[in-house]
C-alpha cells in the first residue's frame, strides 16, 4: 500500500477495502496456506501472526488517514 488513495465517500471506502483485502489475502493468505500444508505448528503460528499484522496495518493506515487534520484534545 504505497500509493495514496483519496476516500471521499462510502463507495470509495468500500472499493479501497476490497483492494486491500485482496492484497492481504494474496500476500499473507498464501503463506498461511503453505505453512498449514508444509510446515509445523510454529510455521502456521508465524504465518497467522503475519496475516493478523497485515490486517492491523491496513486498519491503522485508514484510521491515520481519517484522523489527518483532526486536532487532538
Amino acid at each position: 500500500m504505497d500509493e495514496t488513495t483519496e476516500i471521499g465517500n462510502r463507495g470509495d471506502f468500500g472499493l479501497w477495502a476490497i483492494e486491500v483485502a485482496k492484497q492481504v489475502v494474496a500476500d499473507q493468505g498464501f503463506e498461511l496456506a503453505r505453512a498449514a500444508r508444509d510446515g509445523d505448528d510454529d510455521d502456521v503460528r508465524a504465518a497467522g501472526n503475519a496475516l493478523g499484522q497485515a490486517i492491523t496495518n491496513a486498519l491503522m493506515e485508514v484510521y491515520d488517514g481519517l484522523m489527518e487534520g483532526v486536532e487532538e484534545d
